[in-house]
Formats: C-alpha cells, structure tokens, sequence
C-alpha cells in the first residue's frame, strides 16, 4: 500500500482503492494507519508520502515493492500512454517490459536524447522519444527511468499482480506425529552428542587457526570425518558450539593460535542433556553466522572458511525466527508440503516483510536446513519443545519430558560390539567412547570394540584390569570371551617400545659413580634418570650440564656421536667486522621497509581484532568509517578509501559506495564505465580507515 502511494505520488482515496489489488475497506484502513503513523498526510492536492519515505523505498537503482518508480513531474493521462504502447513495435515493447520486470532503471548507453519518434533509428531511442522512458536525473545520473504512469498503465492500472490483503499460504500435508517428535529427538540427541565429541577431540588435538582465526579446510575435512557427517554439518555444529562459548583460541608450545573447547565445557557436557541442547539452541537462534556458505566461493573466488569473523548476515536471526514462526502457525500434525512447502514457505515471509534484502530466500532455507539439523524440526514439523524456545520460555522441561530416560548400561555381543538399549548416561557414555568406536546409530546406539579403540584406552592411563572392570560392571550381559581375548592381547603388546625426551646423556664404567650422582642432594634440577646400568640421560642441554656437573665436584668430558672423546682449545670468539657505508645504507633500507610491512601487519591485525572482539550483530554499527560511508550512500557521491588487504598493503581506492550490509561494503569503481559490470567490488568494512569524500 505505502507502494502504491509513492508509486502515485499524490493521489485521493479512491484513486488509490483502483490501483490497489485490495478490499476497498482494506485499502481504507491502511490508509488510516500510514496517516496515524505520519508516513502519510492529506495535502491541498491530495494523499501525499512524507519525501524521506519516497526516498527510503525508492531511493536508487533498487525499485519499490512493486518495482515501479514514482509519476513523473508531468504525467500525462492513462489513456495518451496506453494508446502510445499499442503502437509500439514488437522490440521496443519487449525492451520496455524487461526494463520495468528489472526495477524499472536501464543504463543508457549510446541512446540519444532529445529526438523525435520519428527520428528515432534503436528501440530505446524510440522509447526516449515517446517519454516511456526518462533521464534519471541528479538521483539517478547516467540511467534511465520507467515513470510511475508508465508503469500503472503497462500493469493495466494497478501496481500490483496479486491481491496484498490475502497472505500466501504456505503449502503443507500431514505428518504422522510419532514419525516428527521422533525425527526431531533424534537429531537433536545426536547435535548433542557429536558437538560433545567434537570438543573432547578438539581438548586433546586442538585444531590450528587461519591468521584470520578462521579455521582450514584441511581441518574441517578432519573434523567432518572424526564426526561422521559431511563438511556442511560439520561448520554448523563449530558455529553453533563457538556461539554458545564453548570453543575459543589460545597459543600452542609453538606460540601458534589453535581452536580448543573453553573452560565452559567443563560445565557444559556436567548438564543433563535437555539443558545442553538448550543452550546450543539458544545460540544458534540469535546467531548471524553464516554456517551454510561454508565452502562456497565468496566474491574474491577465495573460498569461506567456518569461523572467519566476516561470516554473517545481520538479517540471519530474524530469517530463522519468522521462518520458525510460520511452521508454528501450521495446523498441528502438519509440517511442509514436500517440493513447494519451502518456496510457499519464502514467500509468506516475502510478504511480511517485502523490504528484506534479496537473499532472504536463501537465509530462510538456511534456518529451515539448520533447524532440521538441530531438532527444532522433524520432517519439517516444528517440535512442541521448539515452540517455547520462540516464546520465550524455557524448553528444558519439555524437551526433558519427551527424552527416553537415559540408561546405565549396555548388552555386550560375541562379535565385540556393545548395544546401547537408549541414552547412556553422560558419565557412562563418554567413558565407553574412550575404549570402543560408535558403529551406528539409532534408537538402539551400537559401538565395537577394535584393537585401535582399545590402544586409545591404554594411552589415556587405563590399565587392563580397570579395562575388564568397566566391561563387566557396564554390561547386562556377561563379557564374551572374545573381548577379554582382545583386551589381553593388546595389554601384552602395549608399551614394547618406550618413547621419552632427553636432551643429553651421561655414560661411565664406573657404575656406583653414576648412582651418587642420581642420589646427589644438588641433582634435581638436572632431571637425571638412570636407564642402564652405565648410562644416565637428562633432560636438560649439554651446554647447561657441563658446568652443573663440574660444580657438583664431578670431571666430565665430552663425547661425540662416534663415541670419541673431544678435547680441544675453546672456540675463538670474534667481534663483527664493520660493515662499508654502502652495505650499512642498504641494511637501513632495508630495515625501514621491514617496519613499514610490520605497522601494515599490526594494523590489519588490530582491525581484525576489533572486528573480532564486538559482537556479529553489531559489527556494522557506529564508527565515523560507517557515517561517512552511509553519508556517500544517500548523496550517491564518490569516496576515496584507505583499505589494507589480506597481505597488509595499504590501498587507497575512489568508488562509489552502494550498500554496508553483512559488515561488508559493496562499492563501483568511480574510475570504471557505466556498463562495466566487474566495476563492482566488496570491502570488509573493518579493513577500512578512513573514508574521504572526493572533492572536500
């Protein structure tokens, strides 16, 4: 309706009920509501817009709702147009319809202006010439512009195609209950249990981190493979887990950032587990990352890493909280139709919110697809325990309700596999995973016992009779033979061979000489450890036990790798010979161009921080760089920007700012050709800084 209004410009009542697909009381009360909101008001000539709503509907190259553009200054009668169109040529009339089908706006090319129908050798120019198609002026420079009565009269008087009083109904069928609370506790049990497994592995081999803090792809393939899921789901389950604070970055022995679980998931994984899936739930739904374009291609060809800061889309919680909202609102037993349940499912939300950006579709399939994964859907059904989490309320108890009890044991097989009959209890699960690996799952979980899985019980300190008591107390059935066999066997080949760090060595015939060194009150430090009888290995350098040694009353000399004694002169030391000028101009070149590269590093690493520090939701709020580029956006100028890129060199560019969206500016070259349709480039926002408008 507001549509409708800009569209018209000024215009009765009544007037606006004819162009309007609507109830005639519809439109009236819309009418009543645009005034009580001021975004309308009653001039001398008639219902007018307030100007800054003609602007933020229609205020670029981007049409309105409808995708027509306002009346012209001087428009003529419906009738003069429409006489005007039955006269077009065939091409003409099919270039005007593809102009108005794309928003209404077409570049003008080598068109002329200003000639006469007859005059006119091209289909635009026969269009400039019958005023179908007009300069865009200031607002618009370079471009040309459908008129609003062009477009009513090409509609046959109407701005839209379809009634706007009646709401797209979403396509649905029925779904067996059983069939959908099922489906729903099943993924979400199984979200659970692999971030879980995903964080005890990530706590013993932490994955590495770009120096973006994003994380590889090589990572993710490791990560996709030990969860047993494809790569997709395995970016959602590290999002979702990082939402909820349960993953971080710290420095290895190398100094080197990796991703490991945070002090969190201690507390976490203690949780029954209705409370842990609420709580990934909760941070998935008011999440704006991005998990589903993990691995796609962004507009630098490079592809998107999971967990790189600039991964998000301020839009996404909403699309997930209407999409959810819609499923909610389906008669009960009813989940979508499968083919057209998701399109019908778009466009509902297209029609509640018809201004959202053109990716919408693509975000709402997202949170349907995510959804799915996380259990807050089950053969695209909304579960009831999903239904309080979009009220508001605490879904725990419902979700605990419809949770089989968890159980405290398992059914040991002759084939070396153990059945779980349902949820283990947390303790009991995650102790059964250490010495055996999940073979399926389902409503009865298998896992199998190999040699591998055994072995990784011995190397986190099991020892083999913990080993046959944990089988035996965890089983309802006795322990097959089979798998004491395999216990056995592994304990007897494990440990053959020891592996130990030792950074010197310490030989003697003298056997009770190397024993009062062990024993000696002031050998500690040395960290000295007999392995035979005549050799003893330390764990610090040889540079450092020397002189410990001699201190200790004791006369070592030094042995080589052949055995041989070495004795010599100490090493001479020698003072650096001083350097020509010449050399010593080109080390000064040299070392400030190796500063200047380091302040371009710190400074790119400073803004990733800072990009990193504030929350998703909020990255592209405030800042003077957004002021300035929101300033060139309304006015349609050229800005000069200090951008540094992925290697620190700092650039500075003129372009013409379009959109900020996603922290993320997309700008055209000011420098490039009209039609040139590469001139468009994308700029992480928090690389910016500074925006100098050209000119000032």
């Amino acid at each position: 309706m507001l549509d409708a209004l800009v569209v018209a410009g000024q215009t009765t009542d009544r007037e606006l009920v004819a162009i309007v697909d609507a109830e005639p009381s519809y439109v009236m009360a819309v009418i009543a509501r645009l005034r009580d909101l001021a975004l309308a008001w009653d001039s001398p000539e008639g219902l007018r817009p307030l100007s800054v709503v003609s602007d933020a509907m229609i205020g670029g190259p981007e049409a309105g709702v409808s995708g027509l553009r306002p009346r012209s200054a001087s428009p003529r009668p419906a009738d003069e147009i429409v006489a005007i169109l039955d006269t077009l040529p065939e091409k003409a009339r099919a270039l005007l319809d593809h102009v108005v089908a794309e928003g209404g706006t077409a570049q003008s090319g080598s068109a002329r202006i200003g000639l006469s129908p007859e005059d006119a050798e091209t289909p635009a120019e026969l269009l400039i010439a019958h005023r179908l198609l007009l300069p865009g002026g200031s607002l618009l420079p370079g471009l040309l512009v459908v008129p609003g009565e062009v477009g009513l009269a090409l509609r046959g008087g109407r701005t839209t195609t379809e009634p706007v009083d009646v709401a797209p109904r979403v396509a649905s069928e029925e779904r067996s209950p059983r069939l959908a609370v099922s489906a729903a506790l099943g993924a979400a049990t199984e979200f659970v249990r692999r971030t879980e497994l995903l964080l005890d592995g990530w706590g013993t081999r932490p994955a590495a981190a770009l120096r973006t803090t994003g994380l590889g792809v090589r990572e993710l393939r490791a990560t996709a493979a030990q969860l047993q899921v494809g790569e997709g789901e395995a970016a959602l389950i590290i999002e979702v887990a990082h939402e909820a604070g349960l993953i971080g970055t710290r420095a290895d022995a190398d100094g080197n950032a990796v991703w490991v679980p945070t002090v969190e998931f201690d507390h976490w994984r203690e949780l029954p587990t209705a409370e842990r899936w609420t709580a990934l739930a909760r941070a998935w739904l008011g999440s704006p990352r991005l998990p589903s374009l993990v691995g796609e291609r962004g507009p630098d060809q490079k592809p998107w890493n999971a967990l790189t800061p600039e991964l998000s889309a301020a839009g996404m919680p909403e699309a997930k909280t209407m999409a959810l909202g819609v499923l909610a609102e389906l008669p009960n037993g009813h989940g979508l139709a499968a083919g057209t349940g998701r399109p019908s499912l778009v466009a509902r939300i297209a029609y509640d919110r018809p201004r959202r950006p053109r990716t919408r579709p693509d975000l709402v399939a997202w949170a349907v697809a995510e959804a799915a994964v996380l259990g807050l859907t089950g053969a695209d059904a909304l579960a009831s325990y999903a239904r309080v989490l979009l009220d508001g309320d605490d879904p725990t108890p419902t979700l605990a309700d419809l949770l089989p009890p968890p159980v405290d044991h398992v059914l040991l097989q002759a084939d070396l596999t153990a059945v779980a009959p349902g949820p283990l209890e947390p303790d009991l699960a995650r102790r059964l995973q250490q010495v055996a690996d999940v073979d399926s799952h389902g409503a009865a979980t298998v896992y199998r016992f190999t040699a591998d899985s055994v072995r990784r019980a011995l190397d986190a300190g099991w020892t083999a009779a913990e080993l046959h008591a944990f089988v035996l107390a965890a089983s309802r059935t006795p322990v097959p033979q089979p798998l004491s066999y395999l216990i056995d066997d592994v304990v007897r080949s494990f440990g053959r061979l020891r592996v130990g760090v030792a950074s010197s060595f310490v030989r003697s015939e003298d056997e009770a000489a190397l024993a009062a060194l062990v024993n000696h009150p002031k050998a500690g430090a040395l960290g000295l450890q007999r392995i035979a009888p005549t050799v003893l290995v330390s764990t610090v350098s040889i540079d450092i036990l020397l002189p410990r040694l001699r201190e200790l009353g004791v006369a070592p000399v030094v042995e080589g790798p052949d055995g041989v004694v070495r004795v010599g002169a100490p090493e001479s030391l020698r003072a650096r010979t001083p350097r020509t000028r010449e050399v010593a101009d080109a080390a000064r070149a040299a070392a400030r161009q190796s500063a200047q590269v380091a302040a371009a590093v710190s400074t790119l690493r400073e803004g990733d921080e800072a990009a990193r520090s504030r929350p998703a939701s909020a990255s592209m709020a405030g800042g003077g760089v957004l002021s300035a580029l929101r300033d060139a956006i309304e006015r349609r100028g050229a800005v000069l920007i200090g951008f540094t890129d992925n290697q620190g060199v700092v650039s500075e560019r003129t372009v013409c700012p379009l959109v900020v969206e996603g922290g993320q500016l997309t700008a055209r070259d000011a420098d490039a050709e009209a039609d040139d349709l590469d001139a468009e480039r994308r700029y992480a926002v928090h690389r910016i800084s500074r925006v100098v408008p050209v000119g000032s």
